[in-house]
């Protein structure tokens, strides 16, 4: 069975809440956590609707699974571009009740909250506004140039398993492959025409300078 819930009653939920989106390397996380610490705020980092995954029992949602089904992390590496793609694709989907569930959750405290976000386009319309969404893009090239340049953990891990593949090469090739589909130039175009107040990467702004832009379209 699937419920809905107005758009007017989640707009009027979320009159605090503040929607960041876009393109990988874009400084979301960064950003998210900069205004939940100036403004006495919550951070809701990158799948902060994880603290529901084993609460919720996820049958229904076989792409936020996937971890669970798959053979193992060999498989994970080199699955083809347009597999890891529609994967990716589904997990933003099936991960969107989640976050709407955890965003009620935590708008009873009455706080602001800062959301590095899963949500569409189409959704973000219809549970929020202009003035409490941002958009932050970065040439889709930085997401396979820089993503095993981050020290956290999970990427360092999924390193590891390419590296142990039986030709790590061409795992390599391959996983960087599935890191350009989904951080595509349709997809950079596709937020860049969303209609939401819009930041583009630029190594002359700085992070304060950036945190300032967004205080500024969020009124705060």
């Amino acid at each position: 069975m699937s419920i809905q819930i107005q758009s007017n009653v989640l707009k009027h939920l979320f009159q605090q809440v503040y929607f960041i989106n876009g393109t990988a390397y874009a400084g979301k996380s960064t950003m998210v956590k900069m205004l939940a610490e100036k403004h006495g705020g919550i951070c809701c980092g990158e799948n902060y609707h994880d603290c529901l995954m084993d609460a919720v029992d996820t049958a229904h949602q076989p792409n936020l699974c996937y971890f669970q089904t798959m053979r193992d992390w060999q498989e994970f590496v080199n699955r083809t571009p347009q597999a890891y793609s529609s994967w990716v694709a589904g997990c933003s989907r099936e991960a969107e009740d989640l976050e709407l569930v955890r965003l009620i959750q935590l708008a009873e405290a009455g706080r602001k909250i800062f959301v590095d976000t899963n949500l569409s386009a189409e959704t973000l319309r219809e549970v929020s506004d202009y003035q409490r969404v941002a958009i932050l893009l970065a040439p889709p090239s930085l997401s396979v140039e820089r993503f095993f340049q981050r020290e956290d953990p999970e990427k360092q891990f999924i390193l590891k398993q390419i590296q142990q593949a039986a030709d790590p090469e061409k795992t390599m090739e391959n996983y960087r492959a599935c890191l350009a589909a989904i951080n595509s130039p349709e997809a950079y175009r596709s937020w860049e025409e969303a209609g939401f107040f819009t930041l583009v990467r630029s190594e002359a702004r700085t992070p304060q300078q950036t945190l300032a832009a967004l205080e500024e379209h969020f009124g705060l």
